[in-house]
């Protein structure tokens, strides 16, 4: 049959249309349908020259080794000294807010190991910003950085300088400044700003403060922790990028082969909470953009190869737990003093650190924190029905503990797409059944409140 000219065009045009659909693939709906006024605020009164501040303050204590604690407080050298400054860093923030932080000093003795030579206290320095609704703020979402340094070259040595820049004093000025910012706010759930020693050592700081949260029954439901995000100025670097770790299996399913079986079996192997926490903080990223914040690189990966960092003890507690990292490191400025080598300035100092780029990630942090604290808790025993064999799925949860949410929403995704594709408000109901097949898409569930401000979303458990 002959096909007229027009006709040819107008089908032309719609395949297209058609094909460019394809192309482009379905639109990523971001964990926040908009901006909350209160956190854009907050973000804009982040301060670089203060990061730049707490950054030269902390590389005047010479070294913050953990084992320099033969040097006294009073001297203002070594870890103690460290320790004093922050610690009273939070008091001033606390003061200035009218006694909103709760600040104490974590202390344990680290037993002797390969690193230590001798039974040495530990001090991890954290500041409580308690929420205010009587039930979210037993939910916690906390920050750190680890503020002890090293050179591995000398590394029993008080007396060695470990100036420690960006590793890690670009992870605690990270933490200091958005405690002096977000203490000004209020948010229904808790926060907790953290700075651990013994990092360098083996992550001991981190591992006592987890253990002991656990111990306590902390509800922690998300650790953002930032270590290297000095954005270190040397070739290759992208100042705009922040790379985000996060485990795929966690830890405790680890001990159990059944649930490692069952992970496989449901094809979850990118869909524990942390790899939710990080797909969180890449949507909050994309949403928070006009507000100078660096994008946030989905790293499917627990940690660098041959390293590690203080998520994983948060992790090895069945906490859900990323790391903030610059997107590319130079080994140079890491773990040593001031040094010339063939040639090349070796050694973590101030001036390769670029505090512009620590503010974007501070914001990053902070925007991430304050949508969680203000967001309800995700909706609990989150379940596939499996009762009967459809390409319909049914899905059925309980209601979020902390009573804040509104109405809930179903996300899904292709099985390989890295991030949730689409979303839909199904209203405040518990059960919902969607006209797409679970064999074909991944799919989860996340509460909303009244303001828009969404939980971390929950992959389903299928049930008969």
């Amino acid at each position: 049959m002959k096909i007229s000219r027009t006709c040819s065009i107008v089908v032309a045009a719609v395949f297209a249309v058609a094909v460019s659909a394809v192309a482009q693939g379905p639109k990523v709906t971001p964990a926040h349908s908009q901006t909350d006024a209160q956190i854009v605020r907050a973000l804009s009164q982040v301060s670089a020259k203060n990061i730049e501040a707490t950054i030269n303050k902390l590389v005047s204590f010479h070294t913050r080794l953990t084992a320099s604690t033969d040097l006294p407080a009073s001297s203002g050298q070594g870890v103690l000294a460290a320790r004093e400054w922050i610690k009273q860093q939070f008091e001033n923030d606390s003061k200035a807010c009218g006694g909103c932080l709760e600040v104490k000093v974590f202390k344990f003795t680290q037993p002797v190991s390969p690193r230590i030579q001798q039974p040495t206290e530990i001090g991890d320095v954290y500041a409580v910003l308690k929420g205010t609704d009587p039930e979210a703020s037993k939910r916690i979402v906390l920050i750190s950085g680890h503020y002890d340094s090293i050179d591995l070259k000398k590394m029993y040595d008080s007396s060695a300088s470990a100036p420690g820049a960006n590793d890690d004093g670009s992870g605690t000025a990270t933490v200091i400044e958005a405690a002096r910012v977000l203490s000004k706010y209020k948010f229904p759930a808790t926060i907790i700003f953290l700075t651990v020693a013994g990092e360098e050592e083996g992550l001991y700081g981190s591992e006592g403060f987890a253990k002991m949260a656990k111990e306590q029954g902390w509800n922690i439901e998300a650790m953002l922790n930032n270590d290297i995000v000095g954005g270190d100025k040397s070739p290759g670097q992208n100042p705009f990028i922040v790379r985000i770790f996060s485990e795929g299996i966690p830890y405790p399913a680890l001990k159990n082969p059944r649930e490692v079986a069952a992970i496989r079996m449901f094809g979850y192997e990118s869909d524990s909470p942390s790899r939710e926490l990080a797909r969180y903080v890449a949507t909050t990223s994309a949403l928070y953009a006009k507000s100078n914040v660096p994008k946030a690189m989905m790293i499917f990966r627990q940690d660098r190869f041959l390293r590690g960092g203080d998520h994983t003890s948060f992790n090895q507690q069945g906490f859900t737990a990323v790391r903030f990292t610059e997107y590319r490191e130079n080994f140079n400025h890491q773990h040593q003093g001031e040094s010339m080598v063939n040639g090349v300035e070796h050694g973590d100092l101030p001036k390769f650190v670029d505090f512009n780029y620590v503010a974007r990630v501070a914001r990053l942090n902070m925007a991430t924190l304050a949508s969680l604290a203000s967001a309800p808790a995700p909706p609990a025993k989150v379940e596939l029905d499996m009762s009967k064999l459809e390409n319909d799925t049914t899905l059925l949860w309980q209601p979020s503990p902390d009573g804040l949410a509104k109405s809930y929403e179903v996300v899904w995704r292709d099985t390989t797409a890295p991030q949730w594709e689409h979303s839909k408000n199904v209203g405040n109901v518990t059960t919902v059944t969607m006209p797409e097949s679970k064999d074909n898409v991944i799919f989860g569930v996340r509460a909303v409140d009244g303001k828009g401000h969404r939980s971390l979303v929950v992959v389903p458990i299928p049930h008969r």
